[in-house]
């Protein structure tokens, strides 16, 4: 874990500070520098875009009465993506660009959604009658006793 640290925090910013000096040899500074902040910017309008379209598909998936774990995973890697747009440089561009496109973003989820389902120790359940759209999520790991019916009030409260 500290190695992943170590290349995280001290390799990555240096090899990103490379990468900017060779560009800014060959376009020159401002070119270099009109390329960053322009890569950013598209950057940043591709991330709301494909941020607003996980969150439809996240309801869609929601009012149909199904999981949406694809699109959880999506929301996740696009989160991702724009944390990786924030450091300036070249390679977490590039990398946060190919998070923000669908076809390359489909490639990473179905190998991160494998991780996850093989190490994933939380199971989930939903309860309530028909008609209730799952009165809530129960954290089946944490052994304690499901929420009361629905009619306690936010508070706890009878309504």
């Amino acid at each position: 874990m500290a190695l992943l640290l170590v290349v995280l925090f001290v390799v990555a910013p240096l090899v990103e500070l490379a990468v900017i000096v060779q560009v800014s040899g060959a376009l020159g500074v401002l070119n270099t520098l009109g390329l960053l902040i322009a890569v950013s910017i598209l950057g940043a309008w591709l991330a709301k875009r494909e941020g607003l379209s996980v969150l439809r598909r996240i309801q869609s998936a929601l009012d149909q009465g199904r999981l949406p774990s694809r699109e959880v995973v999506d929301g996740g890697l696009i989160l991702l993506a724009g944390s990786l747009m924030i450091a300036p440089g070249f390679i977490s561009d590039c990398l946060a660009l190919l998070l923000l496109i669908p076809p390359t973003r489909a490639l990473a989820r179905g190998p991160l959604l494998r991780f996850v389902t093989r190490r994933g120790r939380v199971a989930m359940a939903s309860w309530g009658g028909p008609g209730t759209r799952g009165a809530g999520v129960w954290d089946v790991e944490s052994w304690e006793d499901p929420p009361p019916s629905s009619t306690r009030g936010e508070l706890g409260g009878r309504t």
